[in-house]
């Protein structure tokens, strides 16, 4: 791929688009308030009937002690930690209700602890939430346990636990090293935390470690973010996430703590993106989908190199399971067809588990159109490449008379040379693996009448 400091302002701009992530596809904003309960416990129904398939798994874990001004998560800001209680013992009773549904289905492939702040949580009550979930459901020998930690928060007992409860992969949330971008953020988080973190996840045996960074922060300079990435470099996890940073203070009421004067503007932004692909590349990474990179011995590498890389609502994944169940306060689900989330706020969530009801509150059933285009995307977005045969083969469709539209659309990206139309498929090439959203945006069958409300419900790809 060409220097990527030197793509003309012009093409930038015309490619400056808002749009989806594709962790679902339809997207969340699609989602539907008349999906309730008899609605999952149907399509629960048809995942039992797969006999022993495994399960991936995500726990929303949503409290944190401070929320940062740039967080675009689900979470809940306190420092009384007395509110972890009752949401673990509702957290168990949501996994009890679930199994309850899946006598026949209870080996789990990828189990992710997310958040706010898992940590948040002490060592003993992880140890109660992993535990009350392995009665019910079985890890595999190969399971992919993971863990997202604020090395603020996160103590020795609690490395001791996770690894004693067999996490195996462990990802730090760091964003930048710069004490100055950390107070516009609203995040103080000194080097030595993130190293000394490191190195006591690394003898505690973690196989897999990663750092997020986020370019496009307020008050981020390429000087300075330079001293990150030789930082993050010099510390070598196994992965590294560069996640444009979501500014949507429309959205996120927490971002209006945020002076938006400091916020880089898209050029700053790019250079800010190709520096970090640059210093990753250099330092013997290899690039993984739109925005990770992984050392080459990685499972993530190894399997973008064998063209079965995945992805859901935990990122980019090599073994996830044919369904994805949702734990815990806006988790989402994707169970035979059926995006379900849960309830947002925790009164409700407590209410709906207390009467034994499970916490839905509201979610999508995909049309036979939605998995032909959703099995689109998510090949573009993991493999960069669309293939013919193999939508032909699965969905008995024609694919240059299915996609006819799709295919106009994506004209103008052959021209600029970003893709690549052939008898195999669609291959995004060059910049077009950068600007990879906007390739799979011309597959979304939703985005042009929400683009027309001109509501901000999506990030720039810039």
């Amino acid at each position: 791929m060409s220097d990527l400091r030197s793509i003309p302002a012009e093409l930038l701009a015309r490619y400056d688009s808002a749009g989806p992530r594709y962790t679902s596809y339809p997207t969340a904003v699609e989602f539907r308030e008349d999906f309730q309960e008899p609605d999952y416990l149907r399509a629960l129904e048809r995942a039992d009937a797969c006999g022993t398939a495994p399960l991936s798994v995500y726990t929303h874990l949503p409290f944190c002690e401070r929320r940062c001004a740039f967080c675009g998560c689900h979470s809940f800001a306190t420092t009384r930690k007395e509110v972890a209680e009752p949401y673990l013992e509702h957290l168990l009773a949501e996994i009890d209700l679930v199994a309850e549904r899946l006598p026949h289905r209870r080996k789990v492939a990828q189990f992710h602890l997310g958040g706010g702040t898992p940590t948040y949580f002490s060592p003993s009550q992880l140890d109660r939430l992993v535990s009350g979930f392995a009665r019910p459901f079985e890890f595999l020998p190969n399971a992919e346990l993971a863990v997202e930690v604020d090395p603020r928060v996160t103590s020795e007992a609690h490395l001791d636990t996770l690894a004693r409860l067999g996490f195996n992969r462990i990802s730090l949330g760091v964003q930048d090293f710069s004490p100055e971008v950390q107070q516009a953020i609203g995040r103080r988080q000194t080097r030595e935390q993130t190293t000394i973190l490191v190195a006591r996840a690394r003898q505690h045996g973690f196989a897999g470690i990663n750092f997020d960074l986020v370019y496009g922060l307020p008050a981020q300079r390429p000087e300075a973010f330079a001293e990150t990435l030789a930082e993050t470099v010099a510390l070598r996890p196994d992965r590294v996430a560069v996640y444009s940073f979501a500014y949507l203070p429309m959205v996120r009421s927490n971002q209006k703590l945020i002076d938006v004067r400091a916020v880089p503007d898209r050029d700053t932004k790019f250079q800010l993106l190709a520096m970090a692909r640059e210093a990753f590349l250099a330092a013997g990474y290899q690039a993984i989908g739109m925005d990770h990179f992984a050392l080459p011995s990685d499972e993530l590498a190894v399997a973008q190199r064998q063209g079965r890389l995945s992805r859901n609502f935990m990122g980019y994944t090599v073994n996830p399971g044919d369904d994805t169940l949702g734990f815990g306060v806006s988790a989402i689900g994707d169970v035979r067809g059926a995006l379900v989330q849960n309830e947002k706020k925790l009164a409700p969530y407590y209410r709906m588990l207390d009467s034994g009801q499970l916490p839905v509150q509201r979610g999508y059933a995909r049309s036979l159109d939605d998995e032909i285009r959703r099995d689109a995307i998510l090949s573009l977005m993991c493999n960069f490449t669309v293939s013919r045969a193999t939508l032909e083969a699965k969905y008995g469709i024609v694919f240059a008379d299915y996609f006819r539209e799709t295919l106009a659309k994506l004209a103008p990206f052959e021209k600029d040379g970003m893709c690549r139309l052939d008898e195999q498929g669609l291959h995004a090439i060059g910049l077009g693996q950068i600007f990879v959203r906007n390739l799979a945006m011309c597959f979304d069958a939703y985005l042009t009448p929400r683009q027309q409300l001109g509501r901000p419900v999506f990030s720039r790809t810039v």
